[in-house]
């Protein structure tokens, strides 16, 4: 959730303790209303849809509407503040916005989130939801419903919030709000006479869009008088102040240098700062429960995605974190482009860890490559994101080894069982696995797709899900031109170009979701690659048996094309489970011995070529392969 302001104030700031008496001056003269805000008054909401529907527009306008930002062609996706974002044109972290609005002559505070769209960075959407009692469903009235509309909807069923589904970019000559009135009582079961009718980019609609979240969606279920408890769902770090973090308050309410807890620690941390997001830093003496403020405890404070902070007078712990366990999708080894700068690199990495909570960090390491990490993400975007992040944000330059999924690995004898403390055990890489004499059973990740296409794509779409071992589920038509279609797919065949070739041959008109569906049962080996013999580790992978021969023969001609010519012949085998599945030769170079030659007997060409050709084979049965570390990260690199 966001997070950094629109505009850092510290940013033009040279000195600390000028930006620190700048603060002082900002909450002295803030010192007023909040204490007076009544927990009936505040609305907290947020803004989901499917990528490209127009949630950052419609909170520009809700924004200019609400006197935070002023009409100017200037101010748009304001709440869109990385660089990525806005080169990109999504929206990767969910920012919230606290805004004053008045109706009937009483003022209310609505905390506005704008989450992203795109299936990657659903974690962000999940971590939305916990500070909201309600959701606006933006729906696209040209393109209909798609396939992250399904699951927004599902995710605020799950967790009881009201729904106020809205049609925008009704403006458009092809918009239909009709249709797609239509499909949402299909589908959802939604009364058309409930859906409001928007157009973000013009403004029409949106005076009474904000009026119906005022009168639909309820306040927060909180606990005023009780003692101070609050769960954290964003954090980020400032040069200045430490960790910061995003804080919504189930009970009670904190201040300026009160006594506070993290519910991990029982060490005491007074509060130093206190916000609100407007979206730029608003200083504040007091906040109260229901509010969604920002809280800094000072550059030792610490504080984690999920984590409560807590009244010191508390003495039990509260209830577990409400954020659910994020499994991530895809891993990814990194390493820095030279080893002198892993230091800096890896205080980059955990920077940018704090501000996305969504990736895991292990320490890894490579012969070839050295010392690195292997990092789990959400997908595909999400690696791509975070590597543009970390070069954009922290100037650090990395190696990105090739993606690959996680699979559960059942082992089998009581000594091997003993050494992993455990029968089962997930790999991240395939390095970690066993020997095949200790695996019962492999598991392969897979995921319950959802692709709404048009009906004219059906047979296409069919055919692309099938090649890639999908299993078929009942589809549903959602209208007499759209069809949800829904197959169990393999993780794998998933996450590497699938949404790609889906846009390709659907025109670009069919939209795809997924969810995790487990682990199950699948025919995997390890696909091992031998230069001369020698097994290279770095190149060994995990791949189903029906796709082992295609994966071998494309590896061994792309390592042919990388690795330089030498002076031994070098034989590129793929091999698994013993067997050899694809082969290809690198030529040696040849020296011409008998260029010196200008005539004479030809038993003295034969002598020297005897000669040249014992020399080869001694050499080759001794010889190192030299393969450089470039033509390593040619490979490795997806």
């Amino acid at each position: 959730m966001s997070t950094k302001p629109v505009n850092k104030i510290y940013d033009h700031v040279n000195e600390p303790y000028l930006y620190v008496n700048y603060i002082i001056q900002r909450m002295n003269s803030n010192d007023s209303g909040n204490n007076k805000l009544d927990r009936k008054k505040i609305r907290n909401f947020s803004i989901v849809a499917h990528v490209d529907h127009g949630k950052s527009t419609l909170a520009d306008r809700l924004l200019e509407i609400t006197g935070v930002i002023k009409p100017s062609n200037e101010n748009a996706q304001v709440l869109d503040q990385l660089q990525v974002e806005k080169e990109r044109g999504i929206t990767v972290k969910a920012v919230t916005a606290s805004l004053n609005y008045t109706y009937n002559n009483e003022s209310y505070l609505l905390n506005l989130i704008d989450t992203p769209g795109h299936v990657d960075f659903s974690n962000e959407v999940v971590r939305s939801v916990t500070a909201c009692q309600g959701v606006v469903l933006l729906v696209d009235a040209n393109e209909g419903i798609q396939a992250q509309t399904v699951a927004v909807h599902s995710l605020a069923k799950r967790n009881n919030l009201t729904i106020i589904p809205t049609l925008n970019k009704v403006d458009l000559p092809r918009a239909d709000p009709d249709k797609v009135k239509s499909q949402l009582n299909s589908l959802f079961n939604i009364d058309p006479n409930l859906v409001l009718s928007v157009s973000a980019k013009k403004g029409w609609g949106v005076k009474e869009l904000l009026e119906a979240i005022i009168t639909r969606i309820p306040p927060p279920d909180v606990d005023p008088n009780a003692h101070f408890k609050a769960h954290i769902i964003d954090t980020w770090h400032d040069k200045y102040r430490g960790v910061l973090c995003l804080a919504y308050i189930h009970a009670g309410s904190v201040e300026i240098g009160q006594a506070v807890k993290w519910q991990s620690s029982t060490k005491q941390h007074a509060v130093k700062y206190l916000a609100m997001l407007r979206p730029t830093e608003e200083p504040i003496n007091k906040a109260i429960a229901g509010q969604v403020v920002m809280v800094g405890l000072g550059p030792k404070g610490g504080g984690s995605v999920g984590d409560h902070l807590l009244s010191v007078e508390v003495q039990e712990n509260t209830q577990s974190s409400p954020l659910q366990a994020i499994k991530h999708m895809v891993y990814a080894g990194i390493f820095p482009a030279d080893q002198s700068q892993h230091v800096f690199l890896s205080d980059a990495i955990k920077k940018l860890a704090l501000n996305d909570s969504a990736v895991s960090v292990n320490v890894d390491s490579s012969p070839a490559l050295g010392q690195g990490w292997r990092v789990g993400f959400l997908g595909l975007l999400h690696l791509d994101v975070f590597t543009q992040r970390l070069l954009q944000e922290h100037k650090a330059e990395a190696i990105l080894t090739a993606p690959s999924v996680p699979y559960k690995i059942k082992l089998k004898g009581a000594k091997i069982i003993k050494q992993y403390k455990s029968d089962e055990i997930i790999i991240t890489n395939p390095l970690q696995l066993p020997e095949p004499q200790h695996i019962e059973e492999y598991y392969e990740p897979l995921v319950i797709g959802t692709i709404i296409t048009p009906v004219e794509y059906i047979g296409a779409v069919t055919t692309l899900c099938m090649d890639r071992r999908g299993v078929p589920l009942p589809s549903k038509a959602l209208d007499d031109q759209m069809t949800l279609m829904q197959f169990v797919l393999p993780l794998s065949e998933v996450v590497i170009d699938f949404h790609d070739t889906l846009k390709s041959i659907t025109s670009g008109f069919a939209s795809f979701d997924y969810q995790d569906h487990g682990f199950h049962a699948s025919a995997l080996v390890r696909l091992d690659i031998l230069l001369n013999g020698t097994l290279v580790e770095e190149l060994s992978s995990i791949v189903h048996t029906s796709r082992l021969q295609y994966s071998a023969r494309r590896l061994t001609e792309k390592l042919k094309e990388m690795i330089p010519r030498q002076m031994v012949q070098i034989a590129i085998q793929a091999v698994a489970s013993g067997k050899v599945y694809a082969r290809e030769t690198i030529k040696a170079y040849r020296k011409d011995v008998t260029a010196k030659l200008y005539g004479g007997d030809v038993t003295r060409r034969k002598k020297l070529l005897k000669q040249q050709a014992e020399g080869k084979k001694k050499m080759r049965s001794i010889a190192n392969i030299k393969v450089p570390r470039d033509t390593f990260i040619d490979v490795l690199k997806r």
